[in-house]
């Protein structure tokens, strides 16, 4: 564990709500990503202010703090402080049915890509042995070395049974049993023999190789995971132990040869056909838009579900120029922009952002420049994307492929080398220049204008606030309860701060002093106050309401509006969140309780709105 991240690590997790709100916790190369029972309770300004944090955003439920390359050692200072359960996990919001698959496709293939890089770098060296005549392509060493690369490749179904499983939360060992079965010797046997199979003479089996496929082996995983469900529910625990494994073999093994295998065959083939069709005819389109688009993507998570495209692009023809050309020429025209803003910007904490982002950028990771630098200016994005797909266009013209699966910076310049020729290495290199040159000199000429504009209208410096006492109204009619009382764990620890909390009898949220409203969540339940003399205030109608997404919920204020003491800013139907069955206690928190030397609940009972109900002493 790398102990200089563990005070980032604890306001992390203390800005998201504290520990009982994680419901689940994991990363990628550049970002924490975390599952969290009530997204109301985020601080997000404050998460975005911590040094060492680049951005926060949602996307489809999943809250991702942007870290850069150093995140596993924020990941691992984070674990201790969590305490993630099953019944935790499945309090988490909802994702759409497409982001469900992104995430599932993601996971599996996540954890292969080490591997695949490693093997796609073997590949690499071997190309280069041959080109320059190091090793004869028939001899021994030629052969080991590229069995060396390929045993990835050919157990791919394997692992990525194994991979599958866990995502689905089935035995992992009993899917890597399963899928083992199709690439049995025996089995190999019977397909080069070419004779029917049928099994008990009844259950016709389809011949059909599996080795170095992926959609008959997650295709398998994924039928496996309900039926194991299935038997360890009906099977007694005491014997699940024996007849579990074997009615999942004995049924999977079954279901595998006749259906599964051969529809995820059907489908590896026709993928194979439009890979071939693209190729032979459209060779052009998978570059430009990968090497354009790849930063929205990234925003929105879909290169998950895309970048396996190439995989499986790899694994049916031996080659990918669906995904790697156009991500390596993205990832070179952002790392190019990045360079130019650190020339050309005057701020210093810019400077340092996109020096860094540039370098990590041209290794092939980008998001520390997606971030910090192009959506925030804007101007580096849209250079980015262009000059992406001008490359991507050249490339896509000369059909450009890469012959192995590896990281998209300047090291993989090399997996395009194959087919015993430096053609498509040439060609990968010319795409590069043209988006290197055609990026480098549109942020230039846009920076010219945008950076300029920027210092002109930049605003002048935030008025510093002197915190001191602070009386708070009642912003909702309704019966007072101490903190303590809520019924939410989260709020009741006074985890978030002091504060009170209102059983409502009226449907109309009021402002408790004068001063701005911070922030607006989206789903609208909850709101962020800042008072003229510095106290910060959250008030969150209901427990677990951000689940409505904003249904039965109506606001009358934005960020960055002034508000006076009594002027609304939400309002909500009580009966109908009731009745949806959630709770409609209204915690109402300082969150900077720490700038207090004493805070004093006035009353309690009922009280009506705007009567004076606490006070916050410095």
């Amino acid at each position: 564990m790398s102990e200089r991240y563990t005070e980032l690590a604890q306001w992390i997790v203390t800005y998201l709500g504290g520990q009982d709100n994680v419901a689940d916790v994991y990363h990628c190369q550049t970002r924490l990503r975390f599952k969290l029972k009530d997204a109301g309770l985020v601080q997000k300004e404050k998460i975005e202010k911590l040094d060492g944090v680049t951005m926060y955003l949602v996307n489809a439920g999943v809250h991702q703090v942007v870290i850069g390359t150093h995140v596993k050692d924020v990941y691992e200072e984070v674990i201790p402080l969590i305490a993630l359960s099953p019944e935790m996990s499945q309090e988490t919001e909802k994702a759409s049915l497409t982001q469900q698959v992104i995430d599932f496709i993601a996971a599996a293939f996540q954890p292969v890509i080490p591997a695949l890089s490693g093997a796609g770098m073997v590949k690499a060296v071997l190309a280069l042995l041959v080109v320059f005549k190091a090793i004869d392509n028939t001899s021994p060493t030629y052969t080991m070395l590229n069995t060396f690369a390929d045993g990835v490749f050919y157990y791919l179904p394997l692992i990525l049974a194994f991979t599958s499983a866990q995502k689905l939360k089935t035995n992992p060992i009993l899917a890597v049993g399963v899928v083992a079965m199709m690439l049995h010797p025996n089995w190999t046997n019977f397909v080069t023999a070419g004779e029917p199979i049928h099994f008990f003479g009844v259950i016709p089996f389809k011949l059909a190789t599996y080795t170095s496929s992926v959609i008959p082996a997650i295709l398998v995983v994924f039928v496996q995971s309900y039926v194991e469900r299935f038997l360890n529910k009906i099977i007694p625990k005491s014997i699940e132990l024996v007849f579990v494994p074997l009615l999942t073999f004995l049924v999977m093994g079954t279901l595998a040869f006749s259906v599964l295998d051969p529809i995820g065959a059907i489908i590896g083939s026709g993928l194979a056909s439009i890979f071939t069709y693209l190729s032979a005819n459209a060779s052009w389109v998978p570059a430009v838009l990968i090497g354009s688009l790849l930063p929205v993507m990234v925003m929105f998570g879909i290169h998950n579900g895309i970048a396996p495209l190439g995989i499986m692009q790899m694994a049916q023809v031996g080659y990918d120029s669906i995904f790697g050309p156009g991500a390596l020429l993205s990832n070179m025209a952002q790392a190019t922009a990045a360079a130019v803003v650190a020339i050309r910007a005057k701020d210093k904490r810019t400077k340092q952002i996109a020096t860094s982002g540039a370098i990590t950028g041209y290794m092939g990771i980008t998001e520390p420049i997606l971030y910090g630098i192009s959506l925030p200016k804007k101007y580096p994005l849209y250079a980015a994307m262009v000059g992406g797909g001008l490359g991507g266009l050249y490339a896509g013209l000369m059909q450009v492929r890469r012959f192995a699966t590896g990281s998209s910076g300047l090291p993989a310049v090399v997996l395009y080398i194959g087919d015993n020729t430096m053609g498509f290495f040439w060609n990968i290199l010319i795409a590069m220049v043209i988006t290197i040159v055609s990026t480098a000199l549109l942020t230039y000429f846009l920076s010219l204008k945008f950076e300029t504009l920027e210092s002109a209208t930049k605003a002048p410096a935030e008025k510093t606030i002197v915190i001191t006492d602070e009386v708070i109204a009642n912003p909702i009619a309704g019966h007072i309860l101490p903190l303590s009382a809520v019924v939410d764990p989260v709020f009741a620890s006074e985890a978030l701060g002091k504060g009170f909390a209102v059983e409502p009898s009226e449907e109309l949220v009021v402002a408790p002093f004068t001063g701005q409203v911070v922030t607006v969540f989206p789903t609208k339940h909850a709101i962020g106050l800042l008072s003229d003399t510095g106290l910060e205030l959250l008030i969150h109608v209901g427990l677990n309401t951000v689940e409505l997404d904003g249904q039965f919920f109506e606001t009358y204020v934005q960020e960055g509006d002034r508000v006076q003491i009594g002027q609304k800013l939400l309002s909500f139907e009580a009966d109908k969140i009731k009745a949806a069955g959630y709770h409609l206690q209204i915690p109402i928190v300082i969150t900077n309780t720490t700038n207090y030397t004493e805070i004093s609940l006035l009353t309690q009972g009922a009280t009506a709105a705007g009567q004076e109900i606490l006070t916050a002493q410095v």
